[in-house]
C-alpha cells in the first residue's frame, strides 16, 4: 500500500481512531486520578576535609573529598545508614524496603551529596530524608576515623535541610494524559490498518479496481429515504440520487457506442444489492430522455418491479412464455412517458428453463423491434443460474455491486460466471455509495430547488425533458381500440411522438 491507501484508511476509520484515542486519553486520566500521590523531600550535604588550611593541603583535600563522595553516595542505601534512621523514627519497614524509596546522587566534580526520599506523606518524607542525612554523617565519621584513634579527616554537614513538599511529585497528570493520548492514537491507527487489511468488502471504486477493469458506469449514492421512496420520480429532480441515474443513463449510452446492446440485463451477485431498483430507475431515466422503453421483470423467484411501480403481477412474462396470452395484452404502460412494463407473472417451478428457452429469445427480439431500449431485471448470479442463462438473449449485462455489502470473492465468481457463458459485460454500477468520504462517487449538485415537483411540466433546463408524477398511476389498457401491439405504439393519438435533440440525451 502507498501513502494514498493509508490516508484512505484513516479517512474511512476516523471515527474508530477518534474513539480509541479518546478512550486512551480517559484511561490515562483515570490512571492519574487513581494513583496515590507521592511526595519527594530532598536534602543536601557538603563533604569537607579537615586540614590546617595551607594551599597544598586544601588542594589535596579537595581531590580526596571528590574521590570519596562517590563512595559515600553508594553507602546511603546500605543498612549501615538506613537502619539507624529507621530506629530513630520508629518506622515499620526494614532497610531493604526503605532503600527503594531513598535516592542519593552527586554532581560531577563537586563535593555535594543530594538525598531524596519519596513517601505518600510529605511530612514523613521530609523526616526520613533528614534522618538519613544525619545517619550518613555519623556513618562516615565512624568509617573514616583512624584505627589508632583521633578524629575523622572528613566532615559532612547539612547545607539544605529537608522540608515537607507542598505538591506531590507523582503522578504526573500531564504525562499520563499525553501517554494515554499517544497510545490510544497508535492503537486506533493499528486497529484501522488491520481491519482494512482483513476486510475484503467492496467499498468504492478503488476496491473495485483491484478485482476488475470493467467500466464503471456510475455510482448510486445512498439515500435513507430510498427504502420508502425507491423510485427516481419520488426523489428531488436535482438530488444526488436522481443525478446518479441520469449519469448512469449517459454512460450506458457511451458503453453501448455500437448500438448493438438494445436489451440490457441488470443483475447483481447477491440479493439485496439494489438491482431491481437500479433496473427500474434506469428504465425511468431512459423514458424521461424521450425513448420508448420496456422494463421486463425477469426475476421469476423474487419479483419486485410490480411492487415498486404498483402494477399487477399475476399476468406477465411467464404468461407470455407459456403461450397463455400475447405480449401485447400483457404490457402495462406506466407514467406519462413512453414506458411499458412486463411484470413477472406467476412464479414458475422452472425459472431457468423458461428464461433460457427459445420462446424467451423470440420475445426479446420481438420487443426490440418495437422499443428503443429494453431493461431486464434478472435474478442475482451466485444463488441461481437464471441471469447467466438469460444473458445469452440480451445485448449486454450491467452488474450492480452493493457498496460495503459484497465481498471481493463474490464479485470475482459473478464475473467469471458471465465470462464463462460469453456474456457482453457493459459495465458495473456501484450502489449505496456514501455521499461523503473517501468512497464517495458523486458531488453535491448545484440546484435552485431541491424539492420534487408534483406537476408534470416540460423544462428546457433538465436532461429528462419531463417530470414524472410522484406516485405510480394505475395501469391503463394499452390498446383501447383493439389495435395490434405495433399499431398501439405507433398510434399518434394515444402516444404522441416526442422528438428531442441528441444533446438532451443523458445527464449533465
Amino acid at each position: 500500500m502507498d501513502l494514498r491507501d493509508y490516508l484512505r484508511i484513516l479517512r474511512r476509520n476516523w471515527i474508530l481512531i477518534t474513539a480509541i484515542t479518546l478512550v486512551g486519553l480517559l484511561v490515562g486520566g483515570a490512571a492519574a486520578v487513581l494513583t496515590k500521590p507521592t511526595y519527594t523531600a530532598e536534602t543536601q550535604l557538603f563533604v569537607a576535609i579537615q586540614s590546617s588550611g595551607s594551599v597544598q593541603e586544601l588542594q589535596q583535600g579537595n581531590t580526596f573529598s571528590q574521590a570519596r563522595v562517590q563512595s559515600y553516595v553508594k553507602t546511603v542505601d546500605s543498612p549501615v545508614v538506613l537502619q539507624p534512621a529507621i530506629d530513630t523514627l520508629g518506622l515499620q519497614v526494614n532497610a531493604e524496603d526503605l532503600s527503594q524509596r531513598v535516592t542519593a546522587t552527586t554532581d560531577l566534580n563537586t563535593v555535594l551529596i543530594n538525598i531524596s526520599v519519596a513517601d505518600q506523606s510529605p511530612v514523613q518524607a521530609a523526616a526520613i530524608a533528614q534522618a538519613v542525612a544525619n545517619s550518613l554523617i555519623k556513618a562516615v565519621d565512624t568509617l573514616e576515623k583512624p584505627k589508632n584513634g583521633g578524629t575523622s579527616p572528613v566532615a559532612l554537614s547539612v547545607i539544605k535541610p529537608a522540608i515537607a513538599p507542598n505538591a506531590p511529585s507523582a503522578p504526573n497528570t500531564r504525562l499520563y494524559l499525553i501517554l494515554g493520548l499517544l497510545i490510544g492514537l497508535a492503537l486506533g491507527v493499528g486497529i484501522s490498518v488491520l481491519r482494512s487489511t482483513l476486510d475484503n468488502r467492496i467499498r468504492g471504486e478503488v476496491d473495485l479496481r483491484r478485482i476488475t477493469d470493467a467500466p464503471l458506469l456510475g455510482g448510486i449514492t445512498f439515500d435513507p429515504d430510498a427504502v420508502r421512496k425507491p423510485l427516481l420520480t419520488q426523489a428531488a429532480p436535482q438530488s444526488p440520487r436522481a443525478e446518479s441515474f441520469r449519469q448512469l443513463r449517459t454512460n450506458l449510452q457511451f458503453a453501448n457506442i455500437s448500438g448493438r446492446a438494445k436489451t440490457v440485463l441488470v443483475t447483481s451477485s447477491l440479493p439485496g444489492e439494489g438491482k431491481s431498483t437500479s433496473a427500474t430507475n434506469l428504465a425511468i431515466a431512459l423514458a424521461q430522455a424521450g425513448q420508448t422503453v420496456c422494463l421486463i421483470d425477469a426475476d421469476l423467484r423474487r419479483p419486485m418491479v410490480n411492487e415498486y411501480l404498483g402494477l399487477e403481477r399475476n399476468a406477465g412474462l411467464t404468461t407470455a412464455l407459456v403461450g397463455a396470452a400475447d405480449v401485447n395484452d400483457l404490457l402495462q404502460p406506466w407514467g406519462e412517458d413512453n414506458m411499458f412494463v412486463l411484470t413477472s407473472g406467476q412464479i414458475p417451478p422452472n425459472p431457468s428453463e423458461l428464461l433460457g428457452s427459445e420462446e424467451m429469445g423470440n420475445l426479446i427480439r420481438r420487443l426490440e423491434e418495437a422499443f428503443d431500449s429494453i431493461v431486464v431485471d434478472a435474478p442475482p448470479l451466485l444463488p441461481v443460474t437464471d441471469a447467466a442463462v438469460l444473458s445469452q438473449h440480451v445485448g449486454g449485462v450491467v452488474v450492480v455491486v452493493g457498496s460495503q455489502k459484497l465481498r471481493h470473492q463474490d464479485l470475482e465468481k459473478s464475473l467469471n460466471a458471465l465470462k464463462m457463458v460469453g456474456s457482453n459485460l457493459l459495465g458495473i454500477v456501484l450502489n449505496r455509495l456514501p455521499t461523503k468520504g473517501p468512497d464517495a462517487y458523486s458531488y453535491s449538485y448545484y440546484s435552485h430547488d431541491s424539492k420534487p415537483d408534483s406537476r408534470a411540466s416540460v423544462s428546457s433546463g433538465t436532461s429528462s425533458g419531463r417530470a414524472l408524477d410522484q406516485a405510480p398511476r394505475r395501469p391503463r389498457p394499452i390498446d383501447e381500440r383493439g389495435g395490434t401491439f405495433d399499431e398501439t405504439l405507433q398510434d399518434p393519438n394515444q402516444h404522441p411522438p416526442r422528438v428531442y435533440p441528441a444533446s438532451r440525451f443523458g445527464s449533465r
